[in-house]
């Protein structure tokens, strides 16, 4: 119960602490037992074109008993992993998205009335923990994806999964055969360094912010703010990037620069244990003593390390070509962070963030502070959050009439499949390609 606790309490906190931002939520209005948030005339708002002037949802979620197979997927094949256990981390998207729709008054028990339908699973926690092996995770996928009628309908193209971490729907091996028409909520957008192909697709999926820790958090926005902002004439470094090498070449370039400038840029060898592996307080302190926080690319396109500048208040440099960002329909990226490209990491990074006046360095972090919001994922959507924008994202997916190459209608209007059978005669399990 720790986690959702949590959430709670930071929901009830943060519109205190984003007061004084410059985007904050003008007025919320319900519609019909659905809800409009509304943002000041400076602040975050969704295009009406293709989205609509309120949301207007209908989201089934798959209870965990419902269908075989899907327990493994959240608790492992002894149903001993906890929500709790997965809460954490790059998979604690997984829970959390989880969470908000089942409390959501977007939900539905009637699948007939659904816009989408939601399959939770924890699959890289699961698997992080020894809960399920690569080959029982793609055995359990296709049983349960065997037994959904409503799957079958409409090939997948209105069910909704959370991959949450670098490898994406790679953790399901043989997604591009079972999933490649559903809907990917992913902090991924590229995969193409090992994989050889993207999971991500630009038309059906939605890029959604990384799962900072609900400890980071908790002491940014807290009872007790323990980790402060140090006044950006006070900061000890011009620029930093805490993270380990693992190999990749933009990051040991990295090193090796801050090597041949220790004095503007900090970047330790960091490990996964000993003296070298930084606490979260720790770790916190040392992002919010430079002005720029460096994001190259790690094992995949995207870095937790962007997310987390904006709580240290910092401004994040991007050093990764193919990422994809969140929200690029209502966020203006150049307002409150840089790219750079991952080709010049070499002395012309740094002498071009010297250039840059204070001044600008603190509008840029004031419009950080003023976005964060959307970083948060709070069991609540009157106001900003991550589960706000995925919402409004989803909305703008939502499709009056669905069919795929295995439905047919006659008529009198009924479904039927390939041997005329009625929709609602349909037996599970259904043979898949």
């Amino acid at each position: 119960m720790r986690g959702t606790r949590f959430v709670d309490h930071v929901s009830k906190r943060c519109d205190h602490h984003l007061r004084g931002d410059t985007l904050v939520p003008h007025g919320v209005y319900k519609h019909d037992g659905v809800v409009e948030t509304m943002f000041g005339p400076k602040g975050i708002s969704w295009p009406k074109r293709g989205y609509g002037t309120y949301l207007s949802l209908r989201i089934y979620v798959y209870d965990v008993g419902e269908v075989e197979g899907l327990e493994e997927l959240l608790k492992g094949r002894d149903h001993n992993i906890e929500y709790t256990d997965c809460i954490q981390g790059q998979w604690g998207t997984q829970v959390k998205i989880h969470k908000f729709f089942s409390k959501s008054a977007f939900r539905t028990f009637d699948k007939n009335e659904a816009d989408f339908f939601f399959v939770p699973t924890y699959v890289k926690c699961v698997r992080m923990k020894g809960g399920l092996s690569d080959k029982e995770i793609d055995q359990k996928f296709v049983q349960v994806l065997q037994q959904m009628p409503y799957f079958r309908l409409s090939g997948g193209r209105d069910h909704i999964f959370v991959f949450s971490s670098g490898a994406g729907a790679h953790l399901f091996k043989q997604w591009a055969t079972y999933l490649n028409r559903s809907i990917f909520l992913t902090p991924e957008g590229d995969r193409t360094d090992k994989r050889g192909t993207s999971a991500f697709n630009t038309w059906k999926d939605i890029i959604i912010p990384g799962n900072v820790d609900n400890e980071i958090i908790f002491e940014r926005f807290g009872a007790h703010d323990i980790i402060n902002p140090v006044p950006l004439a006070r900061r000890k470094y011009l620029a930093n990037f805490l993270g380990r090498p693992q190999g990749k070449v933009g990051r040991l370039q990295l090193l090796e620069l801050a090597k041949q400038f220790p004095n503007e840029l900090e970047a330790p060898l960091l490990t996964f244990s000993g003296s070298m592996k930084y606490g979260h307080k720790e770790y916190f302190r040392h992002l919010s003593n430079a002005k720029f926080c460096l994001a190259p690319r790690g094992e995949s396109s995207w870095t937790l390390r962007f997310y987390e500048a904006f709580f240290a208040e910092c401004v994040p440099v991007i050093v990764s070509d193919k990422i994809e960002l969140p929200f690029q329909n209502v966020l203006d990226y150049t307002l409150f962070s840089i790219k750079w490209p991952a080709t010049r990491i070499n002395e012309e990074l740094l002498q071009y963030l010297r250039s840059i006046p204070d001044q600008d360095i603190e509008r840029m972090i004031a419009q950080g502070r003023a976005v964060r919001c959307l970083w948060l994922y709070l069991l609540k959507v009157d106001g900003c959050s991550a589960m706000t924008g995925i919402l409004w994202e989803l909305q703008r997916k939502v499709r009056i009439f669905h069919q795929s190459g295995e439905t047919f209608w006659l008529h009198n209007r009924s479904l039927v499949d390939r041997d005329l059978v009625v929709f609602s005669q349909w037996r599970t399990p259904f043979s898949l390609p």
